[in-house]
């Protein structure tokens, strides 16, 4: 009788539903409405915006449509506003994937993974952090001080020592280098 209605193998449940997207004035908001969220348990994603809504925050946290009410309740009891909540009715409303993983040279002898603008890239043989780019935050050039020929995963974390886009950004690239490498 409900046939349909079953849950899929291999996706969270929720990618399988309507989605909606929040979108904010600035990174800052996304940065908090995404800690509010995952320590509520929200399974969220932060993702690039779709170009139709872009608004010069370059970032927006993609949720479970089906959710929008206790998810913005969550937000309103800290005080944080999205500017919209927008149905992913279409594809032209896809959020962005800010990962983007590449090996160079014809070997793979590196590996680099870029999120948004910034990336790191790794000898695979060594696990040494060959490369830290990307970005226009003045602390780009300190978190390539700190972690360009350290160990993967003897490096400072980007989040414990930067406080910029450009830090939150490469956080990301790095965890994802931590789960490939």
């Amino acid at each position: 009788m409900f046939k349909g209605f079953g849950k899929k193998k291999g996706k969270p449940d929720w990618e399988n539903r309507d989605r909606g997207i929040l979108v904010f004035e600035n990174t800052g908001d996304v940065i908090r409405a995404e800690n509010v969220l995952k320590a509520k348990g929200w399974n969220i994603r932060v993702m690039g915006p779709p170009p139709e809504i872009r608004t010069g925050c370059d970032l927006v946290i993609e949720f479970p449509l089906i959710e929008e009410l206790a998810v913005m309740r969550n937000l309103t009891e800290v005080r944080i506003k999205p500017v919209q909540v927008v149905p992913v009715s279409s594809a032209l409303l896809e959020p962005v994937d800010l990962l983007q993983v590449k090996e160079f040279d014809k070997y793979g002898k590196y590996l680099m993974v870029r999120a948004a603008n910034m990336k790191i890239t790794v000898d695979r043989d060594t696990l040494l952090i060959v490369n830290i780019s990307g970005g226009g935050c003045p602390d780009v050039p300190y978190l390539a001080g700190q972690m360009v020929n350290r160990h993967l995963h003897e490096a400072p974390k980007p989040k414990d020592i930067g406080h910029t886009l450009c830090a939150y950004a490469l956080q990301i690239a790095y965890d994802r280098m931590v789960e490939i490498c």
